[in-house]
């Protein structure tokens, strides 16, 4: 098959009501979107180009904040609804913003393309470009090893947690993006001894 056969499989006319979400830290996994969907969203692997993803001082996921010059590897979700993106912005909480960003599709079904397939994206950026927290490169292979499974078990409690909260009424701010009002279900503030707080992308 040839590169514009296969950049013809991109996700490149999602429906008005489906979004596309760039992930690059937990929800790298399979598992966790599992746990939180109800699903496995198809999902193409991506790059974004003059971001950097780094590790967060007592924390197990990581962040990326734009830097010139540097490149994220992840995947791009395809097809999430309104109400899964809801899902993702209280998993992502308010150290995250979502916003939106041009991604390099660099394979569709594991074949490797010849010519890059760009799509803009959903994608959660952390708030604070100058945290001294954020230090080195955060390696996915490595959290899988050490971190999944108690992972597991916090996104579980997560999203029991979160469909037991009662219906919020619609609030009158929105962000920058135009698309998140509600408080999220947990306080940023959390000790280092849990080191499983749930987000990353």
């Amino acid at each position: 098959m040839d590169s514009a056969s296969l950049a013809s499989l991109a996700p490149s006319h999602t429906p008005q009501n489906l979004h596309r979400v760039f992930v690059y830290g937990s929800l790298l996994s399979d598992e966790v979107v599992h746990i939180l969907l109800k699903r496995t969203p198809q999902s193409s692997a991506a790059v974004l180009n003059d971001f950097q993803r780094l590790s967060i001082k007592g924390r197990v996921y990581p962040a990326i904040i734009p830097v010139d010059g540097k490149k994220v590897s992840g995947k791009v979700l395809s097809g999430i609804t309104a109400t899964e993106l809801d899902i993702l912005d209280a998993f992502e909480d308010v150290e995250y913003k979502r916003s939106t960003v041009e991604v390099s599709l660099t394979a569709i079904d594991d074949l490797l393309l010849d010519s890059l397939e760009k799509l803009l994206v959903y994608v959660y950026i952390w708030n604070n470009e100058r945290d001294p927290d954020l230090y080195e490169d955060w390696d996915f292979e490595e959290w899988k090893r050490d971190h999944l499974d108690a992972y597991l078990e916090m996104v579980n409690e997560f999203i029991e947690e979160f469909e037991h909260q009662p219906p919020k009424e619609p609030c009158a701010a929105v962000d920058e993006a135009g698309q998140r009002c509600e408080q999220p279900l947990h306080s940023p503030a959390q000790e280092e001894e849990e080191p499983s707080k749930l987000n990353g992308e």
